[in-house]
């Protein structure tokens, strides 16, 4: 068997690499790592969240309300024929409609319809929605009611009227 001596030299280099190892890996940067921590987050723009939008007020969801009924009954009585008559159905139909459009309306949507004039798809989509909605609520005009002559009666002999 071999028996290992151990060396003043390499005991003294052994002890000096560990020491510096020690020193070198507790030694490390920190601001490096604060600064990673408080780089800023880019966030991507996501067009369907509405969880940021500033709420509408009040004032902004009656003159949306009152223009956008006025531009629904325009639209309407443009190709009717009875624009009196129907001026009062349409008015019921589109105040229905209006009025159920605000419950999800977005600022930036008021904004576009009162200042830009222009309709956006999503105000698109919610008057579809609305129009179904209000339409489900009116009872169904089954038009003319049938109006059938009454039954002839039968003569009957006399002595029917007996057995």
């Amino acid at each position: 068997m071999k028996s290992y001596k151990i060396n003043k030299n390499l005991l003294c280099a052994t002890l000096t690499s560990i020491v510096v190892a020690i020193l070198i890996g507790g030694c490390s940067d920190s601001d490096k790592a604060k600064e990673t921590a408080k780089a800023p987050v880019h966030e991507v723009f996501n067009p369907f969240d509405h969880s940021k939008d500033e709420p509408v007020t009040v004032d902004e969801k009656h003159k949306f309300h009152d223009a956008f009924a006025a531009q629904c009954v325009a639209r309407e009585l443009k190709n009717s024929v009875n624009k009196e008559e129907d001026a009062l159905r349409f008015t019921k139909s589109c105040e229905c409609v209006t009025t159920y459009m605000l419950k999800d309306l977005t600022d930036e949507e008021v904004e576009k319809y009162l200042s830009e004039h222009e309709n956006p798809r999503s105000l698109q989509i919610k008057f579809n929605s609305a129009a179904y909605h209000c339409a489900q609520q009116q009872p169904i005009d089954k038009g003319f009611k049938s109006y059938a002559p009454p039954a002839v009666k039968k003569e009957e002999g006399f002595f029917s009227k007996f057995f």
